[in-house]
């Protein structure tokens, strides 16, 4: 069984940072061969694409609206997942859900496909 967990989330005031973790585990899950991403999913929203990252780590894809404020990464390592928010704005307040996916980060962010979800972490900006 695949288990994706965030944590990181949390209330900031606008034009302030926070860092999402997502910590992947199973017994038959090997990290490094899943691409991830993050999607976010507002009040009374639609769940979005926020960002994909390739199994390597060495391929991004963002979503305009966060692009040059949020960055994603990946340490294949310690199986963990991240992505660092700076510059928050009240609209970037949602849950984020951390996927992964056997497709490609590119594929995820076309097709808001995943293997697997984590349970979400909320962030709230306030402004």
């Amino acid at each position: 069984q695949v288990q994706l967990v965030e944590s990181g989330g949390g209330l900031v005031q606008a034009g302030g940072s926070l860092r999402l973790s997502c910590a992947a585990s199973g017994r038959t899950f090997t990290f490094s061969n899943y691409a991830m991403g993050w999607f976010r999913q507002a009040p009374g929203k639609e769940r979005e694409f926020v960002v994909s990252i390739s199994r390597s780590g060495g391929s991004t894809y963002y979503a305009d609206s966060v692009k040059g404020r949020f960055t994603i990464s990946r340490d294949n390592a310690k199986n963990t997942l991240y992505l660092q928010m700076n510059s928050l704005k009240p609209e970037d307040t949602a849950v984020y859900y951390c996927a992964a996916a056997r497709t490609t980060a590119q594929a995820m962010s076309v097709t808001y496909g995943a293997d697997y979800w984590g349970k979400g972490t909320l962030v709230t900006v306030s402004s």
